[in-house]
């Protein structure tokens, strides 16, 4: 494993926001910034992150960036052996803790709550991606969310 410092924590957090910046999703964007730690490269981690945008498929449930949370914990520590409960409750304990100071960060872990939409109606209008145009990234809070959880993740990598 690779050892997380202060600045190489910091190039993570970087590298999660610039890859939002580039057009990627909330959840793709965290995942590969931690990819490599895991055998993983970019392309794989952005193909196994994508369908986490939106909130799950643009359904604006689960934010994508607490969804790379709950891939990046399954990577770090999911059991690999089905009859293992131990480790499958280690894990869930990990995702709970990480996606319980997630949510006192950001309010909510639902993507409809942190965009402020109304209503499951509003939320689901489209699977049809939005545009990344200036406007898009001045009224989003997404880039923001993505660097609380890719800083969430790396504190927790730091602490292990």
């Amino acid at each position: 494993m690779v050892e997380l410092n202060n600045e190489s924590i910091e190039q993570r957090v970087a590298r999660a926001v610039d890859n939002f910046m580039e057009g990627y999703g909330c959840c793709q964007s965290v995942v590969a910034a931690f990819a490599d730690l895991y055998g993983l490269d970019k392309e794989m981690a952005l193909r196994i992150a994508a369908g986490f945008g939106g909130g799950v498929g643009r359904m604006r449930m689960m934010c994508g960036a607490v969804s790379a949370l709950v891939i990046l914990v399954g990577l770090d520590c999911g059991q690999t052996v089905g009859s293992d409960r131990e480790g499958k409750s280690a894990c869930y304990k990990v995702v709970q803790e990480l996606l319980a100071q997630s949510k006192a960060e950001n309010g909510s872990l639902i993507c409809a709550e942190i965009l402020g939409l109304e209503g499951v109606e509003k939320a689901v209008s489209s699977y049809v991606a939005s545009p990344r145009t200036a406007e898009y990234y001045k009224t989003r809070p997404c880039a923001a969310k993505v660097e609380s959880a890719a800083r969430i993740f790396a504190e927790y990598l730091k602490k292990k």
